[in-house]
């Protein structure tokens, strides 16, 4: 069955992929709907699609958002806008389907990674690519090699591009994080980054980046706790961390500089949040109210050794985290935090890539979604003020 622009029933939203359509914008379910069209062979090479003011109607959508929807199908060349004729669907240099590496070291360690992938692999743009996962890291000490091989792997195999999220956590991360990228470079490979830079912060490398604004969301959890009527903050995060958490921490000197609190002390800690010296020495030495964690295993570790150690959560300190992970919920006090869509970081990744490729010449991006508080029982939103 049909409706007025030619577009089948099914083809009118991101739910028939199985996707929440009420959770997409209204410009992306026009992407979504056409690009399906496009994909499925409702459109084919050399037809036009409807006028924006049909697609408008059918979508009950502004001709500014209809735009926008085809604007998106322009730049990954799929469609052609000929003047006073309307737009048509053009052969894509895509439908060849291409192989992308994936190089994540933490994959399997840090969970923010898998559902990101997921994300690439359902959005619809990746349907006529293939991914290359590589293979399974081995002992943290082991990282930097095996993922230095597996970047050369990817160059045998002459991939398309590479998604990179790069090593964090191990002694020389920074000289293998170049020695990959200068690799790739010198293949002429495209590096998309995920999550995280390879330049120290606020330094900023030449390759695009999708993840989320750290300075904003390490600003908006601490903002929470302040509100909160909280007063001396920590922050604790594990040594050689990636850029991610000194724009986390960022953030969080942000919050206390705009609420006229002290920052000189020397409330930011780094530690093994699972070694009960350590532990002791954040309390005993910053004698704080509430910790800013710099991510939820962080968070969770930490949680375990104060309750280990008698700290009763939230009221003695309260305790925030960021990423949301599944297990966030369900720690022995359910934990407050920032939320990311890894999903979305990934298939706006892959939306990236294909840019990249089409356009050599685009300026280099910070593609950065938004997170939003979730708030639990860790933070002690339900004491009283101040407590």
């Amino acid at each position: 069955m049909r409706n007025n622009t030619g577009l089948p029933n099914r083809a009118r939203g991101a739910r028939s992929r199985g996707l929440p359509e009420a959770d997409l914008p209204k410009h992306r379910q026009v992407f979504e709907s056409l690009l399906y069209a496009i994909q499925s062979g409702v459109y084919t090479p050399g037809d036009r699609l409807p006028s924006e003011a049909e697609l408008g109607k059918t979508f009950l959508a502004s001709r500014i958002t209809v735009a926008k929807a085809v604007n998106e199908l322009q730049r990954l060349g799929l469609v052609s806008r000929r003047a006073g004729a309307g737009t048509y669907v053009v052969p894509s240099k895509q439908n060849s389907g291409r192989v992308f590496g994936l190089l994540i070291p933490d994959l399997g360690r840090t969970e923010i990674f898998e559902p990101i992938c997921h994300g690439m692999l359902r959005s619809p743009l990746a349907a006529v690519h293939s991914l290359l996962w590589g293979h399974a890291m081995g002992e943290s000490k082991k990282q930097e090699e095996e993922a230095e091989h597996l970047c050369h792997h990817y160059i045998a195999q002459k991939v398309s591009g590479v998604f990179f999220a790069p090593l964090e956590f191990t002694p020389h991360k920074d000289v293998f994080n170049r020695r990959i990228a200068g690799a790739l470079d010198r293949a002429g490979i495209p590096i998309v980054l995920l999550d995280r830079c390879i330049a120290a912060y606020p330094e900023r490398s030449r390759y695009d980046l999708v993840g989320i604004d750290n300075r904003r969301a390490g600003f908006q959890i601490t903002r929470h706790l302040l509100q909160l009527g909280a007063k001396r903050i920590a922050f604790v995060a594990k040594p050689l961390s990636a850029p991610t958490v000194e724009a986390r921490i960022a953030g969080y000197r942000e919050a206390l500089y705009s609420a006229g609190l002290c920052i000189s002390e020397n409330l930011v800690r780094f530690g093994d949040p699972e070694d009960r010296s350590f532990i002791r020495s954040v309390m005993d030495d910053c004698r704080p109210d509430a910790i800013v964690c710099a991510n939820d295993l962080t968070a969770a570790k930490l949680m375990h050794g104060l309750l280990e150690i008698g700290i009763r959560i939230p009221e003695e300190v309260r305790m925030v985290g960021l990423d949301d992970v599944r297990y966030a919920s369900m720690l022995p006090v359910p934990l407050t935090t920032h939320h990311q869509n890894c999903g979305d970081i990934g298939a706006v990744a892959m939306s990236a890539m294909l840019e990249r490729i089409e356009h050599s010449n685009l300026p280099t991006r910070d593609i950065l979604l938004q997170t939003r508080l979730v708030v639990r029982k860790s933070c002690g939103a339900s004491l009283p003020l101040g407590n």
